[in-house]
């Protein structure tokens, strides 16, 4: 489905970013594994083999991202695809919440997805051709305690989603956006206990936990030919928590 497209994955070195990438490869696809541990990078595209390239960049720092898209049509002379999952998940309290916290947040979260997607529309617009998946979170939709600065730029991306869809569609651009529930990573255990991880599947309608792969089968009809009459969209793969 994915055969020699080539495909740019932002925080690719764990969770939802790792199993996107794997899931691309076995698809046929070309992978970028863009993530700030390059360690992990590393590791997730010596997993994939010749068809993948590692990338060390920070969601933070233009210059690197865009040093990543210039080696990336170096390797392999176009961009076909774009995920930006790479994002940071840490909690606090709104009262206790500091500008430099909240600023950190949106930097990483949604300014990280405007920059790398502003640079890789670039060379889409020209090929006149192109699919971008951003990861946003069901948050959103939700609210969460202790994630005020969170949900707030996961909201935005899901704003930015709908008006980019809108600017590049004239280029067959295609941007859409999926809004993950609690998906089971090995991460977990630093941000919710295993009571709160139990407590969510009182709240799905599916009773099992959300594995990163569920995730990643979306981007990848997101990415791929069976989504072409989608865009500017927000599909939800939460298990049945939020309904809408």
């Amino acid at each position: 489905m994915l055969n020699d497209k080539v495909a740019i994955i932002t925080g690719a070195a764990a969770g939802i970013g790792e199993a996107t990438a794997l899931f691309f490869a076995e698809l046929g696809a070309k992978v970028v594994v863009l993530d700030r541990d390059g360690v992990g990078a590393r590791h997730v595209a010596a997993r994939i083999g010749d068809a993948a390239m590692a990338v060390e960049a920070d969601m933070r720092d233009r210059t690197r991202l865009a040093a990543a898209v210039e080696a990336t049509l170096e390797r392999f002379s176009r961009i076909d695809i774009l995920i930006n999952n790479a994002g940071v998940y840490p909690r606090m309290p709104f009262l206790e919440l500091t500008e430099e916290q909240w600023s950190d947040m949106q930097d990483v979260n949604l300014a990280g997805t405007f920059r790398m997607s502003q640079l890789v529309a670039a060379h889409m617009v020209k090929q006149k051709t192109g699919k971008i998946v951003n990861i946003s979170s069901v948050t959103f939709f939700l609210g969460a305690r202790l994630l005020s600065h969170y949900v707030a730029a996961k909201g935005g991306v899901i704003g930015l989603t709908r008006v980019m869809a809108k600017e590049l569609g004239d280029y067959n651009i295609h941007v859409n956006c999926i809004t993950p529930g609690a998906v089971q990573t090995a991460s977990e255990k630093f941000f919710v206990t295993e009571e709160q991880s139990r407590e969510f599947l009182t709240m799905q309608s599916l009773r099992r936990r959300l594995q990163p792969v569920d995730i990643a089968r979306v981007c990848a009809f997101l990415a791929g030919p069976l989504s072409d009459g989608m865009t500017g969209q927000t599909v939800n793969v939460d298990g049945g928590w939020a309904l809408y």
